[in-house]
């Protein structure tokens, strides 16, 4: 598949994960690649920057203010913010009239007051800014990193909540928007990641059906993170191999050090593949894979390789295949889908 029709299936990409799977690492990748084709990306960070600065090679955080953080040579760029909700009710009051009072309130901790009596509030107003920006066209690709999934679940349903709780006026009007756009496939879609583990491939198997059948939003193709490429002959026999190789035998406790570590490789790989083999068959998405990263802190060369590998994985990926789940989300409307691209 062409790497910038992917990226412009949607305006919006959700990023979501279990925490420690490297959520984060694949929204910047993801970032950079959108850039790298001549799009402009605006990366979107909930409450702080994280890790972002240093995934771009920014060595201070950035806030509610818009940033550079990436230039491409073919002219797209990834800039990045922060929204809290606090700062979004301060757009929200200002959009509305209030700007007088709008930092006073804020100050004065009535969100949490607000927050307490009205469930989803919070998240309400960090979509509705994520939905004024997409609606204004800051970017051409609006990247989101989305909390971990537990949360990121509850962060994505509070528009549906309160568009049943709410009977009228601007609070409905909203939530009615947001959930508008979260069911439009070419608005907004789900990249979910996850790791070749047991528990993260649980997760994610259970988070991926919670978000069709509970938000009915578009979901993309499945981000395996940290894969280890497979090596041949791992069960081969050192010093047979030193032999054959042509250099000097190996001493016996260097050759069981080999094993050793052949056999740790050979052990995640098998638990690679059986969980990979697991997630294709209980999940019918799409899969790009992502290479283990062996740095101790992952930063901006090492992204550069991540989404060198994600546009590899992306067009190897069958177009057809994409445009079927999107037709399905437009079909489901507003959700009760079988996980596999639809709403």
């Amino acid at each position: 598949m062409d790497v910038e029709a992917f990226c412009r299936q949607s305006r919006i990409f959700v990023i979501a994960g279990k925490g420690g799977v490297g959520k984060t690492t694949v929204t910047a990748a993801l970032a950079r690649l959108a850039a790298d084709t001549g799009l402009d990306v605006l990366v979107v960070g909930l409450d702080d920057a994280g890790a972002l600065p240093v995934l771009f090679g920014r060595e201070t955080a950035f806030g509610y203010d818009e940033v550079p953080l990436y230039e491409s040579r073919a002219g797209g760029r990834v800039t990045g913010r922060v929204i809290t909700p606090d700062d979004a009710l301060l757009d929200y009051l200002t959009d509305h009239g209030l700007q007088r009072v709008a930092r006073r309130l804020v100050s004065t901790g009535v969100l949490d007051v607000v927050a307490t009596a009205i469930p989803g509030i919070r998240e309400i107003l960090v979509l509705g800014k994520v939905k004024q920006l997409e609606r204004a066209g800051a970017a051409d690709v609006l990247v989101l990193d989305a909390p971990a999934t537990g949360h990121a679940v509850r962060f994505l349903t509070s528009a549906n909540g309160l568009l049943d709780a709410a009977r009228g006026g601007p609070l409905r009007t909203q939530a009615a928007d947001v959930v508008d756009m979260l069911h439009d496939p070419e608005r907004c879609q789900v990249v979910l990641v996850t790791i070749p583990e047991e528990t993260p491939v649980n997760e994610l198997i259970e988070t991926a059906y919670r978000f069709e059948d509970e938000v009915g939003i578009m979901l993309g193709p499945v981000v395996v993170n940290s894969c280890y490429p497979l090596i041949a002959h791992l069960g081969a026999d050192p010093a047979l191999l030193a032999q054959v190789a042509g250099v000097p035998p190996l001493e016996e406790r260097e050759a069981a050090r080999l094993r050793a570590a052949a056999a740790f490789r050979a052990a995640r790989e098998a638990v690679q593949e059986e969980q990979v083999h697991r997630l294709e068959s209980d999940l019918p998405l799409p899969e790009l894979r992502l290479p283990y990263m062996s740095s101790g802190e992952i930063g901006a060369e090492d992204v550069a390789v991540l989404a060198a590998a994600l546009r590899e994985a992306i067009t190897a990926l069958d177009a057809e295949e994409l445009s079927f789940a999107a037709n399905r989300a437009r079909s489901a409307g507003t959700g009760g889908g079988t996980a596999g691209g639809g709403a």
